[in-house]
């Protein structure tokens, strides 16, 4: 447990309650939000991989810190109870081109834009956006087609 977590909330091994959801979280975008709600349980659903670019504090210890490891067991947990897993995950070595400062990539699997949207009421999910909010200092997030192989080109 980190020194932190105890002084964060004041009981050992428990973090802040202040738990954000991905509609709630400050780096958001809700015009693309709207999007997945619109297309969320209609004919037009269908799987899709969130590609996600993340930026970690210096407290989540990335890639082998403590808040890091229970951040990512904390999802490993919560995406099978929508459907979803995580295809890979990888340390960001350098970029050839643009200026995004990142230290992962993570491409999650959700059977549909409508499992995604239900994550945050699952059991578990207060504990992994509060692991989420402690850790992610930045993030970029882009919604793919799921319905394809890594290298199918279509």
């Amino acid at each position: 447990m980190d020194p932190a977590d105890t002084a964060e909330s004041g009981r050992p091994g428990q973090l802040p309650r202040a738990a954000v959801t991905m509609s709630e979280a400050p780096f958001r975008n809700p015009v693309e939000l709207e999007r997945i709600k619109a297309i969320a349980g209609t004919a037009k659903d269908g799987p899709i991989v969130m590609l996600n670019l993340n930026l970690y504090k210096d407290v989540a210890g990335f890639p082998d810190g403590a808040r890091y490891r229970r951040y990512m067991s904390a999802l490993d947990a919560l995406l099978p109870k929508v459907g979803a897993k995580i295809l890979w995950r990888a340390p960001a070595l350098g970029q050839a081109a643009g200026n995004q400062d990142i230290d992962e990539i993570l491409a999650v699997w959700y059977p549909s834009h409508q499992a995604f949207l239900d994550m945050p009421q699952q059991p578990g999910a207060d504990a992994n956006y509060r692991l989420r909010q402690d850790c992610v200092a930045e993030a970029t997030i882009h919604r793919c087609p799921g319905d394809r192989g890594l290298l199918d080109g279509a």
